[in-house]
C-alpha cells in the first residue's frame, strides 16, 4: 500500500486508527514531498516515519524545481491548469509524480538507509547495504520480505522536473602533477547505458598527490562504467602553464557496491 504524502493538517499525531498507518496493510510504503511544519511553511505532509518503509526524497520537505518563478513553473509543465495546480501544492504533489516516474525507471529511485538527510548528502550511508536498496514507488514492494527494523527511514535525490530519477555514485580522484594551482576538478562518467553531464569533484587549491572524493547524483544509470572523462581548469591564463593529470579515478555505484 503505497501512501503518497499523507496528510499532515488534522493528523499528525492522532492514533492510528484515523491516520494511514503500518497496521494498514502487509506491506505500507510512504512517500514523504511536503513534510516542514504547517506553520510556518505550509506543509501539507506528515513528516513522521509511519510506513513499514519512509521514503524522504531530497529530505521529504522542499522538492527541487518547486522553488522555480511561478511564470515558468506554470507554463513548462504540463499545461496552464495543471501547472497552476502544481504551483500552489507542488511539494505535495510531487509524490505522485515520482510514482508515476518510478513505473518507467524499475532500476531508479533507490532509498538509501539513513539516520538522516544530512548524514546520507555527506555520504555516511553509501553505497547500498548488502541487501540492496529498496526504489521509492511502484516496485517498493519487491523490499518487501526484506524489512527487518519496525520502521526504516530511506533518502534519495532526485531532479528539478521530468524525468525525475537519479543514480548515486562515489568519484574518488588522486591527482598528479609538479606543483599546487587553484582552479576546479570535474569528471563525467561513460558506460553502456548512457554518459553524464560533467560534475565537479573539487574546487579551489588542486594539490598533486591529494585525492578528493564527491558523491554525484547522476542524470542516468550509467551501467558497467567504460570510460571516465577527466577535466581541470584553473580559470584564468597562468603564463607558468601547469600541468595537472589525474593519477587514479575510482568509481563506486551505489547500487551494487
Amino acid at each position: 500500500l503505497p501512501g503518497l504524502d499523507p496528510a499532515q493538517p488534522y493528523f499528525q499525531g492522532t492514533p492510528t486508527e484515523v491516520r494511514l498507518d503500518k497496521s494498514d496493510a502487509d506491506f505500507v510504503d510512504i512517500i514523504h514531498t511536503d513534510s516542514a511544519p504547517t506553520i510556518p511553511n505550509l506543509g501539507f505532509g506528515i513528516s513522521p516515519a509511519i510506513g513499514h518503509i519512509d521514503f524522504y526524497p531530497n529530505g521529504g520537505e522542499q522538492m527541487p524545481g518547486c522553488g522555480k518563478n511561478p511564470v515558468s513553473q506554470i507554463v513548462d509543465l504540463d499545461g496552464i491548469w495543471e501547472g497552476t495546480r502544481d504551483f500552489v501544492a507542488c511539494n505535495h504533489l510531487r509524490s505522485y509524480k515520482y510514482y508515476s516516474d518510478s513505473i518507467i525507471y524499475p532500476d531508479g529511485f533507490l532509498g538509501y538507509p539513513c539516520a538522516s538527510y544530512d548524514l546520507f548528502q555527506s555520504g555516511n550511508c553509501f553505497p547500498c547495504p548488502e541487501g540492496g536498496c529498496p526504489n521509492m514507488g511502484h516496485y517498493a514492494d519487491k523490499f518487501k520480505d526484506k524489512v527487518k527494523k519496525d520502521f526504516m527511514k530511506l533518502y534519495l535525490n532526485t531532479g528539478e522536473a521530468r524525468d525525475f530519477p537519479l543514480w548515486r555514485y562515489k568519484v574518488t580522484v588522486t591527482l598528479s602533477g609538479k606543483k599546487k594551482v587553484k582552479g576546479y576538478a570535474n569528471v563525467a562518467l561513460y558506460g553502456s547505458g548512457g554518459n553524464t553531464k560533467q560534475y565537479q569533484i573539487t574546487k579551489g587549491t588542486l594539490k598533486p598527490d591529494n585525492t578528493y572524493t564527491a558523491y554525484i547524483d547522476a542524470e542516468v544509470n550509467v551501467g558497467e562504467v567504460t570510460k571516465v572523462k577527466f577535466l581541470w581548469n584553473n580559470n584564468w591564463i597562468n603564463p607558468t602553464l601547469p600541468k595537472l593529470g589525474a593519477a587514479t579515478i575510482t568509481v563506486e555505484v551505489g547500487q551494487n557496491r
